[in-house]
Parts: structure tokens; C-alpha cells; sequence
């Protein structure tokens, strides 16, 4: 699955064309009526919708991360169809990346990562792609308001939702979303008092994002990175044979590393070779169970793509004991940093 690929907006014409002609082979069943809708957006039990067009009624499921989603089509589609767009935290990965911020195994990494760098009252956070906002709305949280908080991501998607969730926690004026990358900060040097980022090194130029990170964080200030771990194994609690807990439990059994991307241990030697000092270094093994069923669900979908049709129904009947017994979880491995700028 390439997550981040903007498809409609790199395709659109070809896709664009390619959709028309396959609805066009579908037409609506004898004697329905087209309703005119206005052009309206709103949200229902936390799907939102947009709605734009008249004609049949399209409806627009979000693309996991790409960045544009529908946009570059809808204008099209619209001349033919009432095109209604949805999004929101119930669907796609904004539900994902919610459910796994909610998660107590979770929330101990980020709690950890935050300790150790001292935070202290009045000082300045950036958090450097931070997606749907997840984290950042827990230290508003967490710190009752005390520091200013920015988030900064280069997808406009996740940007959005990040603003309206902040909104619906009436979070505005406590923390603050911008767009950039987090290869070129959109900030001048000596900017922030401590500068976080959690699971982006994985998806970019470590190298350049570090440095980039390093760069708008004030002198004495902390620099602190999580990392999805491709090295350390993903234990399951689980009872299964021999050969199939050693196939589940490997290490890099789910996710990916981008080419210059960081997802092993060698994090820790890129935070000496930036020059941070008192370098703090503690890997993280946060488990995932069933009080977070969505996080969980992506998690199995991933595994199971991964093996036999036998292994997938030796596993599942594992989770069910498990999970009848109570002790079912999985585990997805982190490694943390965090560092001083001299």
C-alpha cells in the first residue's frame, strides 16, 4: 500500500476519465428520481460530508493519506453527479492515527517522550508531522495550556482534519497547525524550546530531517524522535506453534522504511552524529488490545496480508482464545531519542 501517493492529483485526467466511463455503465434502477441537493458540508456521528453537483448520487470515500484526496476531480465529476466527499475521525486513516493516540500503550510512549525532555511552562513545542494532531492536542491536555503548541505536516488532508478536531475539542489559540515539510522546517533557526516528532523519521530523509529539526530548536533546547522499530521484534500474546509465533513476532513483520528513511537503532548514533548532547536513549514496546479496535484491526489487516490462508486462520483462532482468556494484545516496537542542542 503506498499510503502517501496523491494519485488523483498526479493522474487526473487518466483516472478522471477512467471513472467516468465505468459509472457511466451503471445507470440508476427504472423510475428513480434524481433529488436536487445543495450544495452543502456538514457532519454526522463524526463523517463529515461535502457535497457539490446535481445527478446521481456519488459518494467519495477518503484515499488513506494522499494528500489531495478527491479534490482535483471533484469539479469534474460534479457535472454529472451530486459528488459527496467524506472524511472525518470514524473513516480511513484519520480513524487510524486517532485510535492508536488513544491508546494506553501508546500514550505511555508519548508520555515518556515528553518527560524526558523537560518540558517546562511557557516554552514552545513544535511537533513535525503531526498529522491528524493527535499528539498535540494530548500535550495541550497535558500541559493545561501552558505552552505553545504548533503542529507543522506536508499533507493538507491531514492538516484539515487536525484543524477540525482541534476545533470540536475547543482547542483554538492553544495550539496551531501549519503546512511544510519536514525536510525544510518553515521556520527561522532558534525558533523552539523543544521540537518532537513521532514516527515521520521512518517516511522522509532522516538525515535531512534531523538536521532540520536541530536547526529550529533554541540553544539548550531538546530535540526528541520516535521511531517505528524494523529491527525489534512485535511480540504477540498469543499461543501458536513454534514456526508460525517465530514468523509473527519478526522483526519488520508490519509496516515499511522509506530508502532514507530511519526505522532501526541507528537512530540513536544520528542523534550523536547531529552533535546533541545528554542523548537520552529508550526503546518502547507499546501494546495494542482490544479497547482500540480500529489501530488493532490495521494492525491485524497488515499481518495477515502476510500470511497463509492456513496461518491467517491459526492465528485468528489464537486471538479468539486469547482474547476470551483477556490477554490478548499485540505490540507494535518504537525506538525513542531525545537530545540536547549545546
Amino acid at each position: 500500500m503506498l499510503g502517501w501517493a496523491d494519485v488523483v492529483a498526479d493522474r487526473t485526467d487518466e483516472i478522471g476519465s477512467a471513472m467516468l466511463h465505468f459509472l457511466a455503465q451503471h445507470t440508476p434502477p427504472e423510475g428513480a428520481k434524481t433529488v436536487p441537493l445543495a450544495e452543502e458540508q456538514g457532519e454526522i456521528a463524526g463523517i463529515s460530508y461535502r457535497m457539490r453537483g446535481s445527478g446521481p448520487p456519488l459518494v467519495l470515500l477518503p484515499l488513506f493519506l494522499a494528500p489531495s484526496q478527491w479534490e482535483p476531480l471533484v469539479s469534474r465529476l460534479s457535472q454529472q453527479y451530486c459528488t459527496i466527499t467524506l472524511g472525518g475521525v470514524e473513516l480511513g486513516a484519520v480513524a487510524i492515527l486517532e485510535s492508536r493516540g488513544r491508546a494506553a500503550g501508546y500514550l505511555r510512549l508519548v508520555q515518556a517522550l515528553t518527560d524526558a525532555t523537560r518540558l517546562q511552562p511557557g516554552q514552545t513545542v513544535l511537533d513535525v508531522g503531526c498529522g491528524t494532531g493527535v499528539v498535540a492536542r494530548w500535550l495541550v491536555r497535558h500541559t493545561a495550556g501552558q505552552n505553545r503548541i504548533i503542529g507543522v505536516d506536508i499533507n493538507r488532508y491531514l492538516l484539515q482534519e487536525a484543524l477540525a478536531l482541534a476545533q470540536k475539542e475547543g482547542l483554538e489559540g492553544t495550539v496551531e497547525f501549519r503546512e511544510g515539510s519536514a525536510e525544510a522546517l518553515p521556520f527561522p533557526d532558534n525558533s523552539f524550546d523543544v521540537t518532537m516528532s513521532v514516527t515521520v523519521i521512518e517516511e522522509v530523509d532522516a538525515q535531512q530531517m534531523l538536521a532540520e529539526m536541530v536547526r529550529v530548536t533554541n540553544p539548550g533546547g531538546r530535540v526528541a524522535v520516535v521511531a517505528r522499530a524494523m529491527d525489534m521484534p512485535f511480540l504477540m500474546n498469543l499461543r501458536l506453534r513454534a514456526e508460525l509465533k517465530a514468523k509473527v513476532d519478526a522483526p519488520g513483520v508490519l509496516g515499511g522504511v522509506a530508502e532514507r528513511g530511519c526505522a532501526d537503532a541507528s537512530l540513536y548514533q544520528r542523534f550523536h552524529q547531529a552533535e546533541l548532547t545528554q542523548v537520552q536513549m529508550f526503546p518502547s514496546l507499546p501494546a495494542f488490545d482490544g479497547s482500540e479496535p480500529t489501530m488493532l484491526q490495521f494492525m491485524q489487516d497488515g499481518l495477515l496480508a502476510k500470511l497463509t490462508e492456513g496461518e491467517a486462520q491459526q492465528w485468528q483462532s489464537a486471538r479468539a482464545q486469547a482474547e476470551a482468556e483477556g490477554t490478548f494484545f499485540m505490540t507494535w516496537p518504537h525506538h525513542c531519542a531525545v537530545g540536547t542542542k549545546p
